[in-house]
């Protein structure tokens, strides 16, 4: 599966806009890093990204949440955001937009976008029965519910039989429109389980679906009849649209959709497939509007082998867990342990030992010990050696000629855990070099220009594996290229465009002879597991 136009000078992402009734969980911390390190690698290639995250903030599920609290849902909502964007930053999310809808910007674009709905005639009145799972926001069919009516998702929720008059959107006239898209676009979802789980469900047959609430005070009303409320879902999808107005623009939708629509790349939890996959792109195709590029959805997160849950007393907090070992650890175990799209487990003893192999040991220990001897051998500059210059039977030059397409290639397929691999082979293979090479015996014997091959090669191996790793772990690579001379940020946008650009940084032999190294330091300090993360 690769990504959309290469020659596409843009690139737009989007989180799903995480609901507010309760503080952020580890799976919107999974998304969002995923996220992240997307758009951070589509900015290494120099591409102008928007990257949209935000919180869905109407509904029954937040009416009541924030009934049993003693407060109003706006001042709920405004208690738990400010959650969300102090985990983006403790993470090191560098997201463009923050969306809520609860603004006025959003209610003028819902407006709009519901009544070119409207306007098509796909918008109309009946009555609604069945069960509603509050916890889903979504009616449920009999056959998907757990014994004693319990959600299949929210196992511990009974769902609650309604018998009301609703607006319905009409999904059944689109079902021959979306196999079509599906068919002519095969990679617009995925991975291709998730594929084949919606095709599944539309070649089954689709049914309208309620777009409105009544007796529901907290929500946007719908403007042909105030008595109803817009569907927490229809509301929250157009927000992806919402969030692409500049910040002085007028709210209409031909301003919000001038730039930067189509999103190239919704990015969700597979819990949400059938709304993103389903309803948004029949949603468009009513409103007029194109449709997205791709929807990938990932899976379930476990812990210890267990689903995780408040009701199971096993969750795990994403803030604790970014206090105790650091942004970039968290980073890199989610997206290098866990193949995205699959379903993944969080052990804290695997966490810490996949952590002290990796980057401690393999990556960190590598760049300290070679650093060392540059200034034992080479009085502390990089050798004087160019990448051109080396050997083309050097193993380690061999490795990296073409890392950096396949790296991206596996980024593209957004296969965080095969690009790491990737590096990772590099950056080992480059620890059996140093102690086959050994340079302090080539050294010893006054074969100086070896030493000087050899370290070249390591240091150079090292930096690159630091830059390809660098939209995963942006802090420990910032470590390691100013160790290697650079002044180089990989979190400051502008230093990275103008500096570290893909098609010099992510070949080989990007490291200038004779620069001056820094001083040695460990990059990434081992861990020890003290106590285990609060829930």
């Amino acid at each position: 599966m690769k990504s959309t136009d290469k020659t596409k000078n843009t690139f737009a992402i989007t989180t799903p806009l995480y609901y507010v009734n309760d503080l952020p969980h580890v799976g919107s911390a999974y998304t969002t890093m995923a996220a992240d390190a997307l758009a951070r690698f589509e900015r290494l290639r120099g591409k102008s990204v928007l990257l949209i995250t935000g919180t869905d903030e109407h509904g029954q599920k937040i009416q009541r949440t924030a009934e049993s609290l003693g407060r109003s849902p706006q001042a709920h909502c405004d208690l738990v955001v400010p959650g969300f964007e102090a985990l983006w930053k403790q993470l090191d999310i560098q997201y463009d937009r923050f969306i809520r809808t609860t603004s006025r910007r959003h209610e003028h674009i819902v407006k709009e976008f519901f009544q070119r709905v409207w306007n098509s005639g796909d918008i109309y009145l009946n009555e609604q029965k069945g069960w509603y799972c509050v916890s889903c926001e979504e009616f449920k069919d009999e056959r998907d519910l757990l014994p004693g009516n319990r959600c299949s998702i929210h196992t511990s929720k009974e769902v609650e039989w309604r018998d009301e008059e609703n607006f319905f959107f009409r999904l059944s006239r689109y079902q021959d429109k979306l196999l079509a898209l599906y068919a002519e676009s095969p990679d617009f979802i995925a991975p291709e389980s998730r594929r084949n789980e919606v095709l599944s469900f539309v070649n089954s047959g689709l049914q309208d679906f309620s777009i409105s609430r009544v007796n529901l005070e907290w929500g946007l009303p719908i403007p042909v009849d105030p008595s109803h409320t817009i569907y927490v879902w229809f509301d929250a999808l157009v927000g992806y649209v919402t969030a692409l107005l500049d910040p002085d623009s007028d709210p209409t939708l031909e301003n919000a959709t001038s730039k930067w629509w189509p999103i190239d790349l919704h990015l969700i939890g597979k819990d949400i497939l059938r709304f993103h996959a389903v309803y948004w792109p029949a949603m468009l195709i009513s409103a007029g509007l194109p449709m997205p590029g791709r929807v990938f959805a990932h899976g379930f997160l476990t812990k210890d082998g267990k689903k995780m849950g408040k009701t199971e007393g096993n969750t795990l907090n994403p803030v604790e867990l970014v206090n105790k070992y650091g942004a970039d650890a968290v980073r890199y175990y989610f997206l290098k342990e866990i193949e995205f799209g699959e379903d993944g487990d969080f052990n804290e003893t695997r966490f810490i030992n996949t952590l002290n192999a990796e980057l401690a040991n393999d990556l960190g220990n590598l760049l300290n010990r070679t650093l060392n001897m540059a200034r034992k051998y080479c009085d502390g500059y990089v050798p004087n050696v160019s990448g051109e210059n080396i050997s083309g039977d050097n193993l380690l030059k061999g490795m990296s000629l073409d890392l950096g397409d396949r790296v991206a290639d596996f980024y593209e397929e957004l296969a965080f855990s095969k690009a790491c691999e990737a590096v990772l082979a590099l950056v080992r293979a480059g620890n059996k070099f140093i102690d086959v090479q050994a340079p302090w015996s080539l050294y010893k014997q006054g074969q100086l220009e070896s030493v000087q091959q050899v370290l070249y090669s390591v240091l150079e191996s090292v930096r690159l594996a630091s830059y390809l790793l660098s939209p995963i772990i942006p802090n420990i690579s910032t470590a390691i290229y100013q160790q290697l001379g650079f002044s180089i940020d990989f979190n400051d946008r502008v230093t990275v465009n103008s500096l570290a650009t893909f098609a010099a940084h992510a070949a080989w032999g990007a490291l200038p002879a004779n620069q001056t190294l820094g001083e040695p330091q460990p990059v990434f300090k081992r861990l020890e597991l003290l106590e285990t993360v609060p829930s």
